[in-house]
């Protein structure tokens, strides 16, 4: 998943990236308002962190702007106004949920699951295509029961692949949901981590779930 961080301050952004590649997140920072809503506005992202203190725009009116541009993408506020009107209003402006610093990484990653988890209408926990299957709580994987181990990125990639079983995804698209804004397209990285997961889903079975579509893209499919 693509995450946007709208924060000015370099040492915690760097900590949340940092984190945020960690766990198998790409991520995108904006240090302004200005920057963050035009990024927010011009990418696909699955999750937005903004700060309410920011240089040349606020976080409460980047917020506001954001949902009056028809723009739903879920949107935590992270900032150190702790008061209860504080968190209302960044709730009223159109936030999905409240952080107050500091916090502890592992509280963001809980907050970031709790509203990705209302976004998806299906609230499903795993992903299943065939005997494929990718527990979302545990980042856990297996085809035909059998743990399959997988990098950050393999099981990033694979998760997007799976969110969108059955239809055709392309190199762009791919790029710009698993990897950040500074991603060379014209390399052939997504090619190669293709193939790492081609190696380790379907290599020992007799069907094959990632496919190639020529002259568009990849689909996975049972």
């Amino acid at each position: 998943m693509r995450i946007l961080v709208i924060e000015d301050e370099k040492k915690i952004t760097d900590f949340i990236k940092r984190g945020l590649k960690e766990e198998g997140y790409a991520a995108d920072v904006a240090y302004d308002g200005e920057q963050g809503f035009f990024l927010a506005k011009t990418n696909t992202y699955d999750l937005i962190l903004l700060d309410l203190m920011l240089p040349k725009m606020d976080g409460l009116s980047v917020c506001k702007k954001l949902r009056a541009e028809g723009v739903s993408t879920p949107i935590i506020m992270v900032t150190a106004k702790d008061t209860v009107k504080d968190k209302v209003v960044g709730l009223d402006s159109g936030a999905d949920d409240y952080l107050t610093k500091p916090f502890a990484f592992e509280e963001l990653l809980a907050r970031m699951r709790a509203v990705l988890r209302k976004k998806d209408t299906k609230s499903v926990n795993k992903l299943q295509v065939d005997d494929l299957v990718l527990d979302l709580l545990t980042h856990k994987v297996t085809r035909a029961g059998k743990e399959i181990t997988l990098t950050s990125k393999e099981y990033s990639l694979l998760e997007y692949l799976m969110r969108n079983a059955g239809s055709v995804v392309t190199r762009t698209m791919i790029s710009e949901h698993v990897w950040d804004i500074d991603f060379d397209t014209f390399t052939n990285v997504i090619d190669v981590y293709i193939k790492y997961l081609r190696d380790k889903i379907d290599s020992d079975s007799k069907k094959k779930l990632i496919q190639t579509i020529r002259g568009r893209g990849y689909t996975l499919k049972g």
